[in-house]
């Protein structure tokens, strides 16, 4: 079944309020209300909680339209549509703040109503789309401890020994890590690695690398080679390198 928006309507022009209701009907969204005042609107927007907000800017009473968008935006993040006739500078400024998904001019046509909400309910699924991502790449972060560390492989989380790691590549701002018969993605930064690997084992030798110490077989003047890889070495941590490999 298809979810059907929620869209309150805040407007104090009653004829014009009853035909947005009816064309938002007709495009098959469930109007939650009708109100004409800021102070009434904000009770129904906690009691109703819509999905989309539309909102004349230049309501009468104690509250603007723009106003009235602010204390909702206090309490959820809510997309609100501003209906304006003839705003001014100042006004459109002063909305702009409150980062509306859309203006709609009146007088309108159905077409302008029904193309400022599907674009707002796309940037709305776009918004839980990159949330949900960010949970879930949230719940893939790698526990770090001082022997081992557990990172996610295949829907688990698999224990991998530090001493079999053998480097650890960025990509953008995941991070490659390369074990002694494996090789694991992590959602992390180098950076972030790099933060938390035991020092005692790992260095970064390159923007892009860090390697286990304990693995390097060669070092040549600009790379060094674990296993058959060669690893490229920046010159700025030759030195670091060699006096870390001193103390093993």
């Amino acid at each position: 079944m298809t979810y059907k928006y929620k869209i309150l309507i805040v407007e104090d022009e009653m004829i014009i309020a009853a035909n947005i209701s009816l064309q938002l009907t007709t495009l098959g969204y469930e109007v939650t209300g009708i109100i004409p005042r800021g102070e009434e609107a904000l009770m129904h927007f906690r009691q109703n909680k819509p999905d989309i907000v539309l909102l004349d800017i230049q309501l009468k009473g104690d509250l603007d339209g723009i106003e009235t968008a602010k204390l909702m935006q206090k309490e959820s993040e809510i997309p609100i549509i501003y209906l304006t006739a003839n705003a001014d500078e100042a006004h459109f400024n002063k909305a702009k703040s409150t980062n509306p998904y859309a203006f709609i001019s009146k007088p309108f046509k159905k077409l302008d109503l029904q193309r400022a909400i599907e674009l707002t309910i796309n940037r709305i699924g776009e918004k839980n789309t990159t949330e949900n991502q960010a949970h879930l790449d949230s719940e893939q972060d790698p526990f770090i401890m001082e022997d081992s560390i557990f990172v996610r492989h295949q829907d688990k989380m698999v224990k991998v020994q530090i001493k079999d790691v053998l480097y650890i590549e960025a990509e953008r701002n995941y991070s490659r890590i390369y074990a002694q018969d494996k090789e694991y993605l992590l959602v992390m930064t180098l950076k972030d690695i790099e933060e938390r690997m035991p020092q005692k084992y790992f260095l970064r030798i390159h923007r892009s690398f860090i390697v286990n110490i304990s693995h390097i077989t060669e070092i040549a003047p600009t790379y060094v080679v674990i296993g058959k890889k060669a690893i490229p070495l920046s010159t700025e941590m030759k030195k670091n390198l060699m006096m870390r490999v001193q103390k093993i």
